[in-house]
């Protein structure tokens, strides 16, 4: 497949220790490279690529490499060999997990923005620190195009004060921010227009609830357009169980292991974050394919991990109701939504039999995205369509920068 490279966006996706980039046709979405610093900061830093219709390429970074040398690398190794591709760019695209009340749809980066980006660090502090240093790597590596910012939780800042409002001090909320904010909003939003095109709707005239479900995983409830409720909270490690974090756990269990078992708050931290989740669970692995591999062969740890993931998902589906009134279609999208099946179908088993959502057996089969398979998988009689979407966040970035465009 050939595309226009007249005009392409890079698209930039920083974590603490890791940098994904891709170069996009914003018009068609087609990809014409792709590629992942890892381990950043570490030993063994590495980069991987692959142009299109290439094998994949990669090379070590050197020990203590961070995304400075990652973004250089990226511009004087990798697209010194398609100068094309190099001068085809004509914007830079950056996700960003946490923005707060301060943005609400993508922004062009300047000074101002990055320092708004650097005060809601409190509530991404695994994320936002990544993406400031992503952002500035990037701002001096590409410096004659523009460079924008797209928040994870701009989708949810439709959300009404009933969904987003803790049950706090008022001061808590107006002076600190404590509030719901949600995450992976830009993946909900894209799947959301996706499906009600797919399935024949107005997306001004659709219910829809949307499961982004992956190592990090939130359900969204979303009417009209507009998200009306969403399962992450002042950070992501609220609402469902996911590969290492607690999902919603309540509070004064860190009064009691810091008071009656003595950790620290940092000690917390680290477990609610990093050791909790699936990994917890089954003792193994928080990778969902050992989950299911070990649910199939008996194991009863990882039978807990996966019919607790099913569930907690289950409960939030239909809370949902609530919110919207009538549900027309539930999405199914991340790694684990688009390509799981049998947790799609037991989830939808552990819905209620008054919501009437029921799944095409075969039709759930085959929707394995990695196989190429999607679309829709419920059952003719089912009251609420299910369908599976794909998703693609960087495609979304990609045309939101493309905006900024003259």
């Amino acid at each position: 497949m050939t595309s226009n490279v007249e005009k392409t966006v890079l698209v930039i996706n920083c974590g603490s220790s890791s940098l994904k980039f891709a170069i996009i046709n914003p018009d068609d979405g087609h990809v014409f490279l792709n590629g992942i610093a890892e381990k950043l900061g570490l030993p063994d830093a590495r980069i991987e690529w692959r142009f299109e219709g290439i094998d994949k390429e990669s090379a070590d970074l050197g020990a203590g490499a961070d995304h400075n040398v990652a973004v250089s690398f990226l511009n004087n190794n990798i697209l010194s060999k398609r100068k094309d591709l190099l001068d085809s760019i004509c914007a830079v695209g950056h996700r960003i997990v946490q923005g707060g009340e301060l943005y609400s749809e993508p922004t062009l980066v300047d000074d101002e923005v990055e320092k708004g980006i650097e005060k809601c660090i409190p509530f991404a502090p695994l994320h936002n620190p990544g993406h400031l240093i992503g952002i500035r790597a990037a701002r001096k590596a590409f410096n004659k195009v523009p460079h924008v910012t797209v928040f994870d939780t701009a989708f949810h800042q439709t959300m009404p004060d009933v969904a987003y409002r803790y049950a706090i001090p008022e001061e808590l909320y107006t002076k600190h921010g404590i509030r719901r904010y949600g995450a992976h909003g830009t993946s909900h939003g894209y799947v959301y227009n996706e499906a009600a095109r797919e399935l024949g709707y107005e997306a001004s005239d659709f219910n829809a609830i949307t499961c982004h479900l992956g190592n990090g995983a939130s359900i969204s409830a979303v009417k009209n357009g507009k998200c009306m409720d969403t399962s992450m909270g002042l950070t992501p490690l609220d609402g469902l169980v996911m590969g290492t974090r607690t999902g919603s756990i309540d509070a004064s269990v860190v009064f009691f292991m810091c008071d009656v078992l003595h950790y620290k708050v940092e000690e917390v931290r680290e477990i609610f974050n990093k050791k909790s989740g699936l990994i917890a669970l089954s003792g193994t692995t928080s990778d969902w394919r050992g989950i299911c591999e070990g649910y199939k062969n008996g194991d009863e740890k990882c039978t807990l991990a996966f019919k607790m993931f099913c569930y907690r998902a289950a409960k939030f589906i239909a809370s949902y109701y609530v919110p919207l009134g009538h549900v027309d279609a539930i999405v199914f999208t991340g790694g684990i939504g688009e390509n799981s099946f049998i947790m799609r179908k037991q989830v939808i088993e552990y819905l209620p039999e008054i919501l009437g959502a029921r799944l095409d057996d075969a039709l759930n089969e085959k929707a394995v995205a990695y196989l190429g398979g999607r679309g829709l998988i419920s059952a003719p009689d089912s009251k609420v369509k299910i369908i599976v979407v794909p998703t693609n966040e960087e495609l979304v970035i990609a045309r939101s920068a493309y905006k900024f465009v003259k």
